[in-house]
């Protein structure tokens, strides 16, 4: 099966193409976009990966589910378009960041500047009906993120991977951490983030990891 995304991660994930699973999940997922309001755009379902190729992985952000309103979702997890209003986790990430690194906090939600440093930002399932959360999920799009999140864990070294939550915890943990720098914490949503997602200093310590083991840090 031919699938446009970028040639390292197609390398990387192609054996996962050729599997009964994502045969089924791609007739899902044409059959929900020709017939329903579906997010990201469909040029944009593989946008986490387009603008951060394999080499160039340095951090790995797990999401759960895309914005399901529209204009929000553009295939990079906690990320909105400009122009968007900015959703509660990720004010809440900013807060954290604020008070972690002293940062002013941006007018804007869009996280492509992440991406284009080497951050990863994976949603675990890729597409959702418009206004319903969830609506994707257990269709074969866990199954396509773990294979990516096994080639990172098993072929890179000294990635970081930021696990937020019980739900990326779980997604998180075939990674080796004598390979690799994990860091957990709740969830930034607003039900969680006061029960230790702010003061993780998440962002201070990716940053001191990267640069001790020689990898330019993130402009968070």
């Amino acid at each position: 099966m031919t699938v446009k995304i970028e040639e390292s991660w197609k390398q990387r994930l192609s054996e996962e193409f050729e599997k009964p699973y994502f045969k089924t999940l791609t007739d899902f997922v044409r059959q929900e976009y020709s017939t329903r309001a579906v997010y990201p755009p469909a040029k944009l379902i593989f946008n986490s990966f387009d603008q951060c190729p394999f080499e160039q992985v340095k951090v790995v952000i797990v999401g759960q589910d895309p914005y399901h309103e529209p204009g929000q979702a553009h295939g990079l997890c906690f990320s909105v378009n400009d122009g968007v209003q900015i959703p509660p986790s990720l004010v809440n990430i900013y807060k954290e960041i604020h008070n972690d690194l002293g940062n002013p906090v941006p007018a804007s939600g869009n996280l492509e500047r992440w991406s284009r440093q080497g951050v990863l930002l994976l949603n675990a399932t890729l597409t959702v009906r418009a206004h319903q959360a969830g609506s994707h999920q257990h269709k074969g799009w866990e199954e396509f993120t773990d294979s990516a999140i096994y080639h990172l864990a098993n072929e890179r070294e000294n990635l970081v991977f930021l696990l937020w939550g019980a739900y990326a915890q779980r997604k998180g943990s075939v990674v080796d951490t004598n390979r690799h720098l994990v860091l957990k914490s709740p969830h930034p949503s607003p039900l969680s983030a006061h029960r230790g997602f702010f003061g993780n200093k998440h962002f201070s310590k990716t940053n001191t990891y990267l640069r001790a083991h020689g990898i330019s840090p993130i402009d968070w």
